[in-house]
């Protein structure tokens, strides 16, 4: 049974849409270079509007520890998901601040990169073709992941449930592949859950 995330919400519109479809899991921008960056401030505001049936997941790119800490222990947010160069040593010291679900990306463009995913000490590894940039990668990589994983990278209403069919992921992410003109599509992000839902079953 994979669960969906939506990415990059960024305008209560947004969250209303994600309020209507549950997704297991919607994610708050905190790196400042992305354009679906949001202020802590605007993220409060919409956890305190979004559906308590859903999990916010905070997306940092080597943030300072006492910041990300900060939001997860004041439960802005859920989960953490780095997406920088953040090790071991910092994930450690991160779950001796908090005891919030890590979420730890990886490019993956070679086996060896599946090799480092697989050792890290994060609760939940992503598989990602890069930073937001909406292509997809080799899925064959992550054929024989031996844990958990959020597939992200390019996936759409189009190809994600030969995604799930193949490849079985604890979740799928997704932004920019239910954004029209760079901002999220209540259609495409409907027939998203749909073709998830329906691979599901």
């Amino acid at each position: 049974m994979s669960k969906i995330k939506f990415c990059g919400l960024k305008t209560l519109d947004d969250i209303f849409f994600a309020n209507e479809l549950l997704p297991e899991y919607v994610g708050f921008v905190f790196a400042p270079k992305s354009k679906r960056f949001i202020a802590p401030a605007q993220a409060k505001k919409f956890r305190g509007a979004l559906s308590e049936k859903i999990l916010a997941v905070g997306v940092f790119v080597n943030e300072k520890l006492p910041i990300v800490a900060e939001l997860l222990n004041a439960s802005i947010i859920d989960a953490a998901q780095l997406h920088g160069d953040e090790d071991d040593i910092y994930i450690k010291n991160l779950r001796g601040m908090t005891k919030k679900i890590i979420i730890k990306a990886f490019q993956i463009k070679t086996a060896e990169d599946i090799t480092a995913a697989e050792k890290s000490l994060a609760d939940f590894i992503l598989a990602d073709s890069g930073a937001g940039g909406g292509k997809v990668f080799d899925w064959s990589l992550v054929k024989n992941l031996s844990r958990e994983y959020f597939l992200a990278g390019g996936l759409t209403p189009e190809n994600v449930g030969g995604a799930i069919k193949i490849l079985k992921p604890f979740a799928v992410d997704v932004s920019s592949g239910i954004e029209t003109d760079g901002k999220k599509d209540f259609n495409k992000m409907a027939t998203f859950a749909e073709v998830v839902r329906r691979e599901n079953l």
